[in-house]
């Protein structure tokens, strides 16, 4: 929110993802911007085709496309990102003269290789680069995040926030310079827990019926619902009404995710060996 108020006018545009995490959408139309949605695609590994966002921006006529929002591990469909993928992005940006803000919190989730766009030459130029506590330390509703990037991009963006709110609370800052100190092992013990989440969560799926990846990164698993069912409102409405198990339907991350589904791995085990006992009951 505070990047978008920094940047945006009325009517400039930001190329959002879809899929893609619908706070960025929220975020650019309190801003006042317009949303300028390009797909990601299972067929090209859902990364951005740069010859399609080429075509949008040349439909676009006075209103400056300011702004992208990428977001490799991507949610909700847990792609991995490349360093192929991440100078393709910064070329993009620099080309057209558009800020990228990469949000970058499940990089720590289920994934042994964590990447940062920063890693690519010249990318602090046109890059932002954004992570959380809450995903990597589980530390979710403190509100501790971290904002990457040149001195020049920080401190603009600090110059607008600093106008919206005036600090953080002092024991959060030390709670989040405590956790900050954790080591590998620790993220190894946590990431252990999602991975026996996540096996479950496997098992659930082939229930449903539904096709997947294995090499998700983060803690949901996206995927692709059988060909029998409409779409993934209504895979998610049958397993709720019959089993009392609730799916999150993958359209509510935008019109490219209809066929898909999404689970969050933020259950313990025994949740999902009831929820696969439920819906083994009406298979």
């Amino acid at each position: 929110m505070h990047i978008c108020m920094t940047y945006l006018n009325e009517g400039d545009g930001v190329l959002v993802p879809n899929p893609g995490y619908p706070t960025y959408r929220s975020a650019v139309k309190l801003a006042g911007g317009e949303c300028v949605d390009y797909d990601l695609k299972e067929a090209h590994q859902y990364e951005p085709d740069f010859v399609e966002i080429e075509k949008l921006l040349s439909g676009r006529k006075s209103e400056k496309v300011k702004l992208m929002f990428v977001n490799y591990p991507q949610m909700p469909t847990g792609q991995l990102p490349t360093e192929e993928l991440f100078r393709k992005i910064v070329a993009f940006a620099k080309k057209h003269s558009i800020l990228v803000i990469h949000d970058n919190p499940y990089s720590f989730i289920l994934n042994e290789d964590p990447k940062s766009i920063l890693a690519i030459e010249g990318a602090k130029e046109v890059v932002i680069e954004l992570n959380s506590l809450s995903k990597s330390h589980n530390m979710a509703g403190w509100r501790l995040g971290l904002m990457i990037g040149s001195a020049q991009r920080i401190e603009e963006v600090l110059r607008f926030k600093s106008n919206m709110d005036s600090g953080m609370f002092l024991p959060m800052q030390l709670a989040a310079a405590k956790a900050l100190t954790l080591g590998k092992d620790w993220h190894d013990e946590v990431n252990a827990v999602y991975r026996s989440r996540r096996d479950k969560v496997f098992e659930l799926l082939e229930l449903l019926k539904c096709s997947f990846s294995k090499n998700q990164a983060g803690m949901f698993v996206w995927a692709k619902i059988p060909s029998g069912q409409k779409d993934g409102f209504a895979l998610s409405d049958e397993v709720l009404y019959q089993a009392n198990v609730f799916i999150t339907p993958g359209g509510i991350f935008g019109s490219a995710g209809n066929n898909y589904v999404r689970i969050s791995l933020c259950s313990p085990v025994e949740k999902f060996e009831d929820a696969i006992k439920r819906i083994k009951g009406i298979s």
